[in-house]
């Protein structure tokens, strides 16, 4: 019995739920494969709304969070693989998202204390 490029080929993403501890991919073989959120530390501290703003890319072969600078392979997902972001680099990515955070809630602020006034 011999096995057919499409039989080994990766299958595609095809929808995704990210809950506040996992993330779930539903393939285009009929599988549905979750991985525990905490692998993907992006997603871990991103909102509901940005976790729920992804697009397909490769015409499915990965995901991605535009907001969160996030993509995630179904080949990664299906192995079993972790996020290899470095500790430096999202400490970085998150230091410069607390920062942005900040100044978008200092604007909000004054924004309404003017509107009060």
């Amino acid at each position: 019995m011999s096995i057919s490029a499409v039989e080994l080929a990766t299958p595609s993403a095809e929808h995704v739920r990210v809950s506040d501890d996992s993330l779930c991919v539903e393939l285009s073989d009929g599988r549905t494969i979750s991985a525990p959120l905490a692998w993907y530390p992006r997603l871990l501290h991103g909102n509901a709304r940005e976790r729920r703003r992804w697009r397909l890319i490769g015409r499915g072969q990965g995901i991605r969070w535009n907001d969160l600078d996030e993509d995630i392979s179904v080949e990664g997902l299906l192995a079993g693989r972790p996020s290899a972001e470095s500790q430096c680099s999202f400490k970085s990515w998150l230091e410069a998202r607390t920062g942005s955070t900040k100044r978008r809630s200092s604007s909000r602020r004054r924004a309404a204390a003017s509107r009060r006034a």
